[in-house]
């Protein structure tokens, strides 16, 4: 029963798979397409290292001033790795075992 459904679904995935696959395959023919993925390249290229790309010291200012406000706002600063995860420390609560008593009967 298994094998049967197998049989019948795989010819259907593939030939999905290469339908969906054929237009990202084929050259651009348009030229605002092609226009497209020569900026995405550049881009590639212009965006090695994982930095903004095309930046004024303007927004490199804003951008540290707004680092600086999260990492004062939520507890950060130098020193502090801020890509830890928190400890948390949690002490005991004393519980009374008479306040999960639910018998009349007086705590002693």
């Amino acid at each position: 029963m298994l094998r049967s459904r197998i049989i019948v679904s795989v010819p259907k995935f593939i030939k999905r798979d290469i339908s969906t696959n054929i237009p990202a395959l084929q050259k651009a023919t348009d030229p605002i397409q092609q226009l497209f993925l020569d900026k995405l390249r550049e881009y590639k290229t212009k965006s090695v290292g994982g930095k903004l790309v095309d930046v004024s010291p303007e927004l490199l200012k804003e951008r540290e001033a707004n680092l600086e406000k999260l990492n004062t706002q939520y507890g950060g600063g130098k020193g502090v790795d801020m890509a830890q995860f928190p400890q948390f420390k949690f002490t005991g609560m004393h519980l009374d075992s008479c306040s999960f008593i639910t018998i009349s009967k007086k705590c002693q």
